[in-house]
């Protein structure tokens, strides 16, 4: 005998109407799921009219769900986890491991070293995800990811790997031997435009405050919107960088870059973080192990090159 078909809405409309409940917020909601809070409005609507009835009220600012919405909520919640733990359960075995991370930490920090990975442990294979936003770990956006913070990362499971600093730096013969603070603050500077402000990133306004460079514009630094961008510039020899150690030990190392001024400004802290129950914990476990190793031996033998600077 044959089962009859089932008749489900679009799983798009779906998936939009799970995640805008889920945050109270189309944008939230487009954000996750990579579209434009227009087409997450657009899918809801055309699920509120399959099911015959209004799913969320909405107002100037804001959105709440309707009765009805109440009711489909929790059901969608439920069976969009069940289907993330029924995959990870089978990708639990299969060492198949998908790492979020910015595109800087990625190409400057995982890329070079992924063949080193490969002949240690060939059974794993790694996805790597570059993305600035934040990704959910627990709704099985990635496995694994790669944050950088002040190390609040609960309820998520984090291994420290370093609390970085950042350094001013440039391609070799842009700037001049000696030069001081201020004569740097008269050159072209460039830096990354931190996209969550209340993180209080280093920039270079507080690099000039710490060198004592008085009355310093930071608008007139040029702003890339992507912290590889940044790096890719400053061995293009755009103009003198503002960047993370980590990010560019390796590139001071093969002489690539150099730092022109001694000053570290404090930054924040490289974690890396998972699900405390991820089924393939043992492989995280394994991977985790690789990248504190790799950071170690990268501050073990990176030997930055600094150029003398002149008295203040």
């Amino acid at each position: 005998m044959t089962s009859p078909r089932r008749k489900l809405p679009p799983l798009n409309a779906l998936r939009a109407f799970e995640a805008a409940a889920r945050h109270l917020s189309f944008k939230d909601a487009a954000d996750e799921l990579s579209v434009t809070a227009t087409a997450v409005s657009h899918q809801i609507r055309h699920l509120e009219s399959l099911v015959g009835t209004r799913l969320f009220d909405r107002m100037p600012r804001s959105i709440a769900l309707t009765p009805a919405g109440l009711r489909l909520y929790p059901v969608l919640r439920d069976s969009f986890d069940r289907m993330t733990a029924g995959v990870n359960e089978l990708s639990a075995t299969s060492h198949h491991l998908r790492i979020s991370a910015t595109p800087a930490f990625a190409s400057r920090v995982i890329v070079p070293a992924l063949p080193q990975f490969h002949a240690a442990h060939p059974a794993i294979q790694l996805a790597i995800d570059t993305t600035e936003r934040v990704v959910d770990l627990r709704r099985g956006d990635a496995d694994m990811a790669v944050r950088y913070g002040r190390g609040d990362h609960a309820p998520l499971e984090a291994w420290p790997l370093a609390d970085d600093a950042y350094i001013a730096v440039a391609a070799p013969g842009v700037v001049p031997d000696g030069a001081p603070a201020d004569a740097l603050s008269r050159g072209r500077l460039l830096h990354y435009a931190w996209k969550n402000e209340h993180l209080g990133g280093p920039t270079w306004g507080r690099w000039m405050a710490a060198a004592g460079v008085a009355g310093f514009n930071e608008a007139r630094c040029q702003s890339f919107s992507d912290e590889a961008l940044v790096v890719q510039a400053a061995l293009d020899g755009v103009g003198v960088a503002l960047l993370s150690d980590l990010l560019v030990r390796r590139d001071l190392a093969l002489g690539r870059l150099v730092q022109v001024h001694p000053l570290r400004l404090p930054g924040l802290r490289f974690a890396a973080v998972a699900v405390p129950d991820h089924p393939q914990r043992e492989t995280i476990g394994t991977v985790v192990h690789w990248l504190r190793a790799l950071v170690a031996r990268q501050e073990a033998t990176s030997g930055p090159s600094v150029l003398p600077v002149a008295s203040e």
